[in-house]
Formats: structure tokens, C-alpha cells, sequence
């Protein structure tokens, strides 16, 4: 591995006498770990589920180094939603951001989705994630991430943070701003970082760092908390960011970080105190690099809502004062709307009865009000949040499922938010049967004697007590509804 004379020359000045050790550090070969969705299972009940010999990443509660053979990216227990595979130093920063339930927050540069599947855990279905990414592409790749994970109170959004920050002025209670830059942290791991390194270094990344912590800032409340972080170790892309940013925002202060034995404290680059910060090494710990910095804006106030007259979607009715039959009438009434016009043959398809019909066989307390459409699209807004006019976005909410052709087809993201518990229709199979991996493949799988005995129509298929989506019993067999985009190869 050839590194660049100039990053060198930076790790040298940085690191003074460690500067051998971190050179030392490229001989070893990178780390690879897992994080426990403690929003499906504890991390108790997973060791005892698995049994790979795994090791604690000791600076999160819920993270384990596994060994290669293990190949947990091919285990039915990775499409129950039951894990994340995440670099150890990564798991860091939305570990250090304070979260309690009924939170509002931010993932502003979300995808792939590891920080946001964390914090969307730690939030316990409560409150509301808002998980953004500019690039449409990659923001595809963190819904998946999300609904495999069972993630119903979440925003996905492609929005520029600019147009984000105007429509959420003091919003949220915590924000994560994990930013775009250098990579320098993951040249072990990625050697393609190196050229990109050459192409784009340092101080072509840091200006667009300090735009975007200027516009998290202004969707930050008083008091809540703003976790910056990247995956590299140039001054300029993170103490030189923080130095300037506090200067420019007095309301703004650095707080300690939870720590941890090998954490490195951040270096003074002017006159302020920055050793509240934390740099990761691949030479003090098992990671491959990363830095934090949280900071807290002064006061106590409360959230503001979001800008007047942007959070208003006429597809959605929605009224959180009014009594169950009372959102029924209404519900009812848009039914009769919608209706009209239509030929009576076709009158009794509506989308959101017939997701009404289906959700009849689950076991869970649907708020009537909650629902909305797009088209033939039903969906179920757990979060309460009604997404803004003008802003792009791919998912509010959870996806209930498609009528076609006057049928209502459930997603796979309702499958996975389901457990075997509030579905009347399961098929819950070991990990280790052969039919579970064939289901994963797309597969038709057979019913086993005494398996699902009297039983008819849409099932859910499950592994060691997880979702892992629908099928639909056809006699002796299940036709396979997993969705096609999530297959095994």
C-alpha cells in the first residue's frame, strides 16, 4: 500500500511519537463486527442465539467483533433484521448522541443507514427519525436498511440540508451529522479511499463540513444536542471545523464525551479547548478511525414546529384529538369521495379498505386516523409526522402495502415491523430448515405435516421468532411473496 507523502507528513506532525505505531497498524488486517438491532432483541437473547464465538467492541454496548467464517451477511438471522454489519469505529457516534423516547431526530448524511438504524433503535419506536441523504440512489439503499430493521417512525428524506434547514428551524432535539469527507480513517479497509484521497483531500471537503454543521445548527433547539463526526483524522476536516463553528456560535458548547480506554482526545488548534473531542486510531484501538465532537445549543426551549403552512399534505387525514369513531366517519367519508365516479363494481376496491380487510388478521391497535394514499400505495404514519409540501423524500412512515388490480398486496416492510405474535397466520421455521434459505432465494417452500392445518391465504414466515416476510399458502405449498429486491444470491 502506497500512501500519500502529504498524509504522511500530516499523521507524522499529528501523531509525533505514535507515528510508527499507526504505520505498524497497516500490517494487521481490518476489523469485522456486528451490531444488535435492540430494537427487535436484547443483546442477551442474541449471544444465546448465535453460536459464534464472538467479542465485544468495547466502547458500544451492543457491538461484537465476529470472525470471517462466520459469514453473518448469509445468515437468515441477518434478514430477520436481528443485526447490522457495521466498522467498529463507526458504531461510535450515534452512540454518543443523547437520545430518550419521544425524540425528534436527525440523521442528516444517513445512508447507508448504520448510524440511523442505531438511533431509530435507541428512539424505541417513539418520536421521530428523520433520515436524509442527498443522492436519491444512496437514500434507497437506507430504506432498505430501516425496513429491514423494522423501522416504522421514520422520514426518509433526498432533500439538500439547506431546503431541510429552512423547513425545520429549532426542530429537533438531537441531530447527527456524520459528514461527508477524506476518508482517511478507512484506508486500511478501502484501498480505492487512497485515490480518492488525491483527487479530493482535506481541504476540498471542508468547507462543504462547515456548511452543512451551520445548517444543522439552525434545526437544532436550545438545548438539544449536535453530534458531528467523520471517518478521518485531518485537523482541518474536524478540530479546525469545531474551532471555527463554536467562534461563529457562542450559544454553542463542546461537551464531554462518553469515554472509553483508548479514546484520544481531541488537539487544540487555536485557543480554545478541544480535548473534549475524540479521535479513534487503528493503533489504540480496534477500529479503523473516526472522530467526534458533541456539542450542546444553550437554553431550554421547546421544539419549534416546522415552518408555517410546509408541513401541511392534503393526501393525509389525520386529526390526533379526535375519538377512534370519530377518525372512522372520517375515514369513511374520504372513502365515499374517493369513490365517486368510479364504477360501483369498482367502488369496493378502495386501497385503504382493502388494507383495512388485511390488517383485520393482525393483532396491533391501527390508529384509523394514521392512514393515508398515494395512488394505490397505503400507508401508516406511526411516526405522526405528515411529510412537507415541496420536499423530496422516499418514505413517511410504514409502508402497509399495494392494491392491484383490486387485490391488497402487503409489503415487506409490514412484515417485518409484524412479530409471530400479532399475525393470525405463522409459519415460524429454525434457522438451520433447509426452507428458509430456499424462502430467502424466492423459492416456493413446501408445508410439513401438521404445519398450518386448516389454514388459508396470506402467512407470515418467520425464523426463530423474527419476521422475515409474507407467502401465501396454495395447498401443500407457500407461493413465495418475499420481496424480490431483498433475495439471497
Amino acid at each position: 500500500m502506497e500512501l500519500p507523502m502529504e498524509f504522511l507528513e500530516q499523521m507524522k506532525n499529528m501523531l509525533g511519537e505514535a507515528y510508527p505505531d499507526y504505520l505498524e497498524s497497516f500490517s494487521h488486517p481490518a476489523h469485522s463486527a456486528l451490531r444488535v438491532n435492540t430494537g427487535k432483541i436484547s443483546v442477551e437473547e442474541f449471544r444465546q442465539k448465535t453460536g459464534w464465538n464472538l467479542r465485544p467492541v468495547p466502547w458500544v454496548s451492543n457491538g461484537f467483533y465476529y470472525e470471517d467464517a462466520a459469514n453473518p451477511a448469509k445468515h437468515p438471522h441477518y434478514y430477520a433484521g436481528l443485526y447490522y454489519l457495521q466498522e467498529p469505529s463507526a458504531m461510535t457516534p450515534a452512540s454518543r448522541l443523547p437520545v430518550k423516547k419521544g425524540d425528534r431526530i436527525l440523521d442528516l448524511c444517513a445512508a447507508p443507514g448504520g448510524k440511523a438504524t442505531e438511533l431509530a433503535a435507541r428512539l424505541k419506536g417513539t418520536g421521530m427519525l428523520v433520515a436524509n441523504d442527498i443522492s436519491s440512489s444512496r437514500a434507497r439503499a437506507l430504506l432498505k436498511n430501516l425496513e429491514m430493521q423494522g423501522v416504522e417512525n421514520m422520514f426518509v428524506t433526498t432533500e439538500e440540508p439547506g431546503r431541510l434547514a429552512q423547513i425545520y428551524p429549532e426542530f429537533f432535539d438531537g441531530i447527527l451529522l456524520d459528514a461527508p469527507c477524506s476518508g482517511e480513517g478507512m484506508f486500511r479497509k478501502e484501498k480505492t479511499m487512497i485515490s480518492y484521497w488525491k483527487e479530493h483531500g482535506p481541504s476540498w471537503y471542508a468547507p462543504v463540513q462547515k456548511t452543512l454543521i451551520r445548517q444543522a445548527w439552525q434545526m437544532l433547539r436550545p438545548g438539544g444536542y449536535l453530534l458531528y463526526s467523520t471517518c478521518t483524522f485531518s485537523l482541518t476536516e474536524n478540530e479546525e471545523v469545531i474551532d471555527e463553528f463554536l467562534e461563529e456560535f457562542p450559544d454553542m458548547e463542546l461537551c464531554p464525551v462518553a469515554p472509553c480506554e483508548g479514546f484520544a482526545p481531541g488537539i487544540t488548534v487555536g485557543k480554545r479547548d478541544l480535548s473534549d473531542c475524540v479521535h479513534i486510531f487503528p493503533h489504540r484501538m480496534e477500529g479503523e478511525g473516526h472522530f467526534l465532537a458533541l456539542l450542546r445549543k444553550s437554553g431550554d426551549g421547546k421544539q419549534r414546529e416546522m415552518l408555517s403552512g410546509a408541513g401541511r399534505n392534503p393526501e393525509i387525514k389525520e386529526n390526533r384529538k379526535k375519538s377512534g369513531k370519530q377518525e372512522k366517519q372520517n375515514l369513511q367519508a374520504a372513502q365515499q369521495k374517493r369513490n365517486r365516479g368510479r364504477k360501483e363494481s369498482d367502488a369496493g376496491k378502495d386501497p385503504l379498505e382493502s388494507a383495512r380487510e388485511f390488517l383485520s388478521h393482525t393483532r396491533r391497535d391501527w390508529n384509523a386516523g394514521k392512514f393515508f394514499c398515494r395512488q394505490d400505495q397505503v400507508y401508516y404514519l406511526s411516526s405522526g409526522m405528515e411529510p412537507a409540501e415541496g420536499i423530496r423524500y422516499l418514505r413517511t412512515g410504514l409502508w402497509i402495502g399495494t392494491v392491484k388490480k383490486g387485490r391488497f398486496e402487503p409489503s415487506q416492510a409490514l412484515a417485518m415491523a409484524l412479530t409471530p405474535e400479532t399475525f393470525d397466520v405463522v409459519l415460524d421455521l429454525p434457522a438451520e430448515d433447509e426452507r428458509i434459505l430456499r424462502y430467502l432465494k424466492g423459492e416456493t417452500i413446501g408445508i410439513g405435516e401438521g404445519e398450518l392445518d386448516g389454514k388459508n391465504g396470506w402467512v407470515l414466515v418467520c425464523t426463530d421468532g423474527f419476521p422475515l416476510g409474507f407467502g401465501k399458502i396454495a395447498g401443500a405449498m407457500i407461493k413465495n411473496k418475499y420481496y424480490a429486491g431483498w433475495r439471497m444470491v
